[in-house]
């Protein structure tokens, strides 16, 4: 029997583009290259008889070119606290196996890769508020990334910027705002000042549910 499986909670994710991030219309990344670190917290999930709830990991995500170019490094840490089943579902999951291809983020990402680093497990502390564009992980010695909401340059008040995107493998609205992160793990990373995304994260084998 093909494997099911299903995770409903919040994604924070931090990019180098500027804000509104061009990759989400299909268009080229700002600077040429994609650098990403993505956080996900389940509030409920399963895999196959395997609860999920309570979970997160996080996706360090490195190209050289656009991400369509393919070349590209991979590496996700999972929360420590998942038994030994969880983590190799969670694994499955992160690495867009037992999904059908094409259908979400996390596959679609897995197959530009030439390099997928070591699986690492640590202790993640992690808060993510999609409607007040906040995110929070911190994974000592690794991971540091905080998002916010995006401020008005002319009333310096915090403003509200969002995509809809009906049929998106990864989501079907977002929230924007501005991330600031640094890795230091198998991947390096720092991003400053630029795009920050805040969704549901509500999806199966077979992609998004709406």
């Amino acid at each position: 029997m093909a494997d099911k499986w299903t995770i409903h909670g919040k994604e924070f994710s931090n990019c180098n583009c500027a804000f509104g991030c061009p990759c989400q219309f299909n268009a080229a990344s700002t600077y040429g290259l994609c650098e990403a670190i993505g956080s996900v917290m389940i509030n409920e999930g399963h895999f196959n008889d395997t609860s999920l709830n309570g979970l997160c990991f996080v996706m360090l995500l490195k190209w050289p070119g656009e991400i369509a170019e393919g070349n590209g490094q991979q590496q996700v840490i999972i929360d420590e606290r998942a038994n030994p089943a969880q983590r190799e579902a969670l694994k499955k999951i992160a690495h867009g196996e037992s999904t059908a291809p094409g259908s979400t983020h996390f596959h679609v990402f897995n197959s530009t890769m030439s390099e997928v680093h070591e699986t690492l497990y640590a202790p993640i502390e992690m808060s993510i508020d999609v409607d007040a564009r906040k995110g929070h992980t911190k994974i000592d010695g690794m991971v540091s990334s905080k998002g916010t909401p995006m401020i008005d340059p002319h009333s310096n008040e915090e403003t509200r910027r969002v995509i809809h995107i009906p049929d998106g493998f990864e989501y079907t609205h977002a929230e924007l705002g501005e991330g600031n992160s640094k890795a230091t793990a198998h991947i390096d990373l720092e991003l400053n000042n630029s795009y920050g995304q805040f969704n549901i994260l509500h999806m199966n084998q077979d992609g998004v549910i709406r």
